[in-house]
């Protein structure tokens, strides 16, 4: 799931003959990352392109960290309170505003180690003092807004490439809220409208900066009705596990595949890997998608799922269990 595959040349020894054709043996041992992730289904963001019904109270939009996610964040990183956090507004309309509001969300819990971190083109990802506070982050937060304007700054940059390096072999903590939790995985939901999700070729998806393999991430997802767009996700490649972040919740991601439901409201897991049948290669773009035998899961706050071995667990409380 967040594994990197590596190749082994065996040698001699592991080619194999047959009529005449040389093949050779290749092993793939994946390597869990050291790092963690965090990702969060957002609040109202003012600075995304995608909204509609956003305010102009920003402080509002983060009240939902007071929850326990953003504490949660400082907990996890490898310094706690002393750990160098690097915000990152690329995605948002409005950086001058909305990283300087994490940063002092951040101060107000004990974590004064904190900066704004300015990326707003490529060429940035290349200038020599960002790299090296990338490289110096031990929590690297990325912000609400548009994905694509996100990964299309960011992707195939020094600065990607560095956040992936550290993610794999580093005790490094990635955070995203809304856009930045979109573009966490290999694939990418980048449009979509909720009301027409399951009409064959609407969702759009492409690639993200790939710290989760087979995923697809959505957010804002309870309230705006987005379960349609990672039916149409899931249903296109069975292999891949839809995520949908409600508001107000995130995912602890542990060891590449395991979770850990945070905040207040829910996660959605879309698992197409028991689909029976669909229509989807039958139809024509615009055409409704039918699906046979989709399995939905869904977590609240302190429920686990481990993506490699299909285990769900519900967290019972205390008085339950006596």
């Amino acid at each position: 799931m967040g594994t990197v595959p590596i190749e082994i040349n065996k040698g001699i020894n592991n080619l194999c003959f047959l009529n005449k054709l040389t093949i050779k043996k290749t092993i793939f041992v994946y390597m869990r990352p050291v790092g963690k992730l965090i990702i969060i289904g957002g609040g109202i963001d003012t600075g995304s392109f995608a909204e509609t019904d956003f305010t102009g109270n920003i402080d509002n939009n983060l009240n939902f960290f007071e929850r326990g996610i953003l504490k949660r964040i400082i907990d996890e990183s490898d310094k706690g309170t002393d750990s160098r956090i690097e915000v990152v507004p690329t995605a948002s309309r409005i950086p001058d505003v909305v990283g300087p509001e994490y940063s002092k969300a951040f101060h107000f819990l004990g974590a004064d180690n904190v900066g704004v971190l300015e990326i707003e083109s490529r060429e940035h990802c290349q200038n020599k003092a960002i790299i090296k506070r990338v490289k110096a982050a031990d929590v690297i937060f990325f912000t609400g807004g548009d994905q694509l304007r996100l990964t299309s700054i960011i992707g195939g940059t020094p600065v990607h490439d560095l956040i992936l390096n550290k993610y794999h072999n580093e005790p490094f903590l990635y955070v995203g809220t809304s856009a930045g939790a979109a573009c966490a995985s290999r694939n990418m939901i980048y449009q979509g409208s909720s009301k027409e999700a399951l009409l064959k070729g609407e969702v759009k998806i492409t690639g993200g900066l790939g710290l989760m393999s087979d995923v697809a991430i959505d957010t804002h997802f309870v309230k705006r009705g987005r379960i349609g767009r990672l039916f149409q996700a899931v249903v296109s490649n069975p292999k891949i596990i839809g995520l949908g972040l409600g508001e107000d919740t995130g995912l602890l991601i542990s060891n590449g595949d395991e979770m850990e439901a945070l905040g207040s409201g829910l996660v959605i897991l879309v698992d197409g890997r028991s689909i029976k049948d669909t229509n989807i290669t039958d139809i024509s773009l615009g055409e409704p998608i039918s699906i046979e035998n989709l399995i939905v899961h869904v977590m609240s706050m302190g429920d686990s799922y481990v993506l490699s071995s299909n285990t769900f667990k519900i967290r019972k409380k205390e008085n339950e269990l006596s």
